[in-house]
């Protein structure tokens, strides 16, 4: 089960057909903060965006491609989180989540066709995380069925070989 005609529409749409794949969908440990925040710390090193709809409409996008892409929850969760007033580099930061899924618009989830009825979930919780609310951050990983799940590519596509046997090694660890 996969999104690869909406994942390489929204690529066009975009105008990134062109632009170069990148590896990570975010940086770890990115600096982006609120106005609010910046108003407090008196940093003006950002710009507030003056189109909110195109930011809206394309976290809207992505959140939608969520549903087959668990790798990119996180990161779209946290730009969602500024939705009410973007910053030039949430947009940024966005756009780069674009191009990560070009390097891979075809992954999906691989469902079993003979799997038993099980279902397994686990959440995880990091208190204070969020550094500009330092509200705690929650996550969970809901698992159908007894074999494990993998991420699937289209048929033409083997480059991210290493991304899936990362992926399986990740969810590995959640098996009960």
């Amino acid at each position: 089960m996969h999104q690869r005609k909406y994942a390489l529409e929204l690529i066009a749409d975009l105008g990134l057909s062109g632009s170069k794949p990148v590896d990570y969908p975010i940086e770890t440990n990115p600096k982006l903060t609120t106005s609010e925040f910046d108003a407090c710390t008196g940093s003006s090193d950002d710009t507030l965006l003056t189109d909110l709809g195109s930011y809206q409409r394309l976290l809207g996008k992505l959140l939608y491609l969520t549903i087959t892409r668990p790798d990119i929850s996180f990161v779209v969760q946290s730009l969602s989180q500024c939705m009410h007033i973007p910053k030039a580099s949430y947009m940024e930061a966005a756009l780069k989540v674009v191009r990560y899924i070009k390097s891979s618009p075809g992954l999906g989830f691989l469902l079993n066709a003979h799997c038993s009825e099980s279902l397994s979930a686990f959440c995880d919780a990091n208190w204070a995380a969020c550094p500009n609310t330092r509200n705690s951050v929650t996550g969970y990983f809901v698992k159908f069925g007894k074999p494990k799940g993998t991420y699937m590519q289209a048929a033409n596509e083997v480059s991210k070989r290493d991304e899936m046997h990362w992926t399986r090694r990740q969810t590995s660890d959640f098996d009960p």
